[in-house]
């Protein structure tokens, strides 16, 4: 949704878009290997008969054999509103079924709502707590105006954490302890959009954390950025603080969203939405604090390019020996955003893969 919004107000303000090539020395190198050539969940899925506008946003964790889908399903109008949080399990990548609903919006679209939406699932694992973690945002909703984009907007964090012990409480219930982050003490850059995507990762034994926000009381938006959070404990808890003197982030100047980290030999790899179509951004850093400038990596080719926009990637799932596979949304068709600014689309978001190996 937000990128959709965003590349409107760039265009609306005339903005070109140019995509170069980047010295790569001394970075890790990704390269594609495999493009499955087609969707793997799509509303056709007998399991998706009630999703109208299908899936964005979430991650893929792998436990054993098993991959474990958390994503936002787009249930009904209003579009980007009305919203489930659920859970999707396969055991080859490809045959997906649906095992539980974890949270439902409101779809209130008065603005009076706090949970009128809700959005990004992010499942993190605490080894000091021996459980599964779950963050996810929630969202007044109120429809836009010529000088605001309200559809959803105060966003706050909530954590939810297993209610069973060990890696099987992967499988839920997930019970909520609270918000580890909103807009109460907030940083110049972010805005009306809130807290839009929050997640924790840790380095040694801290936790620190990627959120993110824009000003979306301005139209047209100016940038739509991530900045740091650290806990202030040992805990994934928390209590969480802003990183303000650093934020926001300089990996993207002007968009990125939905980060997810992933530990590498060398370092670690964050990867997220930015504004090219048919790739996914991404970038490095050695000590996870400290983070180059943002690349782009392909992940649509001509061969099998069923997705017009390419969504939310949903993390870097390791398959061994420095492969990993990417599991991510995108539109099937052309999105027609001025319709969908209103809250009201017949847009569809699909999941798909692709297999990258990083040297």
């Amino acid at each position: 949704m937000r990128k959709s919004l965003f590349v409107l107000a760039l265009f609306l303000i005339g903005y070109k878009l140019i995509v170069c090539g980047k010295n790569n020395d001394g970075l890790p190198i990704l390269r594609l290997v495999y493009q499955h050539p087609t969707p793997v969940i799509t509303i056709q899925h007998r399991d998706a008969k009630n999703i109208k506008f299908g899936f964005e946003g979430g991650t893929v964790v792998k436990d054993g054999k098993t991959y474990h889908l958390f994503t936002s399903e787009m249930m009904d109008n209003p579009i980007w509103v009305k919203m489930r949080l659920a859970h999707w399990v396969s055991t080859d990548k490809t045959r997906w079924k649906r095992a539980a609903t974890i949270q439902t919006s409101t779809g209130d679209f008065t603005g009076n709502d706090p949970r009128a939406a809700l959005w990004s699932p992010m499942v993190v694992w605490d080894a000091a707590d021996n459980r599964w973690n779950l963050f996810y945002v929630a969202y007044n909703a109120a429809p836009c105006t010529p000088e605001q984009m309200r559809l959803n907007m105060n966003g706050k964090i909530f954590r939810s954490v297993a209610k069973i012990a060990g890696k099987k409480g992967i499988n839920g219930p997930f019970i909520d302890k609270g918000i580890v982050l909103q807009s109460d003490s907030v940083d110049s850059w972010e805005g009306l959009q809130g807290t839009d995507s929050f997640y924790p990762y840790q380095v040694d034994n801290k936790w620190y954390a990627f959120y993110g926000s824009a000003n979306t009381e301005k139209m047209p938006i100016e940038h739509w950025l991530v900045g740091y959070a650290k806990s202030k404990s040992s805990s994934i808890a928390g209590p969480w603080k802003r990183c303000s003197e650093i934020n926001p982030s300089k990996i993207e100047k002007t968009f990125i969203e939905n980060p997810i980290v992933t530990k590498i030999a060398d370092g670690y790899i964050v990867i997220y939405d930015n504004l090219v179509s048919d790739a996914m951004g991404w970038a490095f850093s050695k000590d996870g604090i400290h983070w180059g400038e943002g690349q782009s990596l392909k992940i649509q080719t001509k061969d099998g390019n069923w997705a017009k926009d390419v969504r939310t990637v949903l993390g870097l799932v390791p398959e061994g020996n420095g492969k990993y596979t990417v599991f991510y949304t995108g539109f099937e068709q052309k999105p027609d955003w001025p319709r969908l600014l209103t809250g009201i689309g017949k847009e569809t978001c699909v999941v798909g893969f692709v297999e990258i190996q990083i040297e």
